[in-house]
């Protein structure tokens, strides 16, 4: 496991990892998988948003776009309109707040980093819109990148690997190399649980996950509520909250430094309890 304290940096803001941090989810959107986790006004997230940060999230992810399986893409200016008044109501409310806009393309990035966002969240990684990387380096904003095989639209039709974490890793690193090469200075690493893999792939990722830290940046983990869990347990995502707790759990053991969460005081408990652990040994 990393003994290395990572620490990601935007101007003055800065995060550290010499604990694990917790990432809320705030989704200004109509139709991500997880029905409790949708915020269809400004009002309704920037309240929720509060709620999370008092409820222990170091950071907020923003995003006015479903990755579920099967989404339907939306463009950037509508993706834009769904959360341009949720970043700025934080803002205004919270200056200190630390908002991540979780989005691919770079016209919302730029917008979103003009308005005071600390860090970008792309699931291409950088791969689908090429101007994303100049406007990363241009903030040097720390910037989440993603494994994903195929598209949102597609992703889940025949996910098929020879070794999944073997070539997860090797894409990663690629990715990074290349970013590296245009100006990108910041990486958090995710290696995309539940895009474009079955349950058997998620489940020897976060088994290997100590693997990827290799990659010497943090590790971003994003398993809340999803299917991995929920069908493992013939459940529905609004079921899925125990089964959660116990992925963060063993994701901590291998060394996860960020978790993407919806419920956000049940993941802080998680963190509290493996520090307790961790201290003991």
């Amino acid at each position: 496991m990393s003994s290395s304290i990572y620490q990601l940096q935007n101007g003055s803001r800065s995060l550290a990892f010499d604990v694990p941090r917790i990432m809320g989810v705030l989704n200004c959107t109509p139709d991500s998988f997880f029905a409790g986790s949708r915020s269809e006004s400004t009002k309704t997230a920037v309240e929720a948003g509060r709620r999370m940060l008092a409820a222990g999230a170091d950071l907020l992810d923003v995003g006015g776009q479903s990755s579920r399986p099967g989404a339907i893409e939306v463009g950037a200016e509508e993706e834009w309109q769904r959360i341009e008044g949720a970043i700025k109501g934080l803002l205004d409310a919270i200056p200190e707040a630390l908002i991540s806009v979780d989005t691919f393309h770079h016209e919302v990035a730029l917008k979103a980093l003009e308005s005071g966002a600390f860090m970008v969240n792309d699931i291409y990684g950088g791969s689908r819109d090429a101007a994303m990387a100049q406007v990363i380096a241009q903030f040097n904003a720390p910037y989440a990148i993603m494994h994903m095989q195929g598209t949102p639209a597609t992703m889940q039709e025949r996910p098929a690997y020879d070794n999944i974490t073997a070539e997860v890793l090797h894409w990663l690193q690629d990715r990074m190399s290349r970013l590296r090469a245009q100006g990108v200075q910041q990486f958090a690493v995710d290696v995309g649980f539940g895009f474009g893999k079955t349950a058997a792939h998620n489940f020897q990722l976060l088994s290997d996950l100590d693997q990827f830290h290799t990659l010497e940046a943090p590790l971003l983990v994003g398993v809340s509520r999803k299917s991995m869990i929920y069908k493992t347990l013939n459940g529905q995502p609004e079921t899925a909250l125990n089964g959660t707790t116990a992925l963060h759990a063993w994701a901590l053991e291998r060394g996860a430094h960020l978790l993407r969460v919806h419920d956000v005081a049940e993941a802080q408990e998680v963190v509290t309890l493996h520090r307790a652990l961790r201290a003991e040994q």
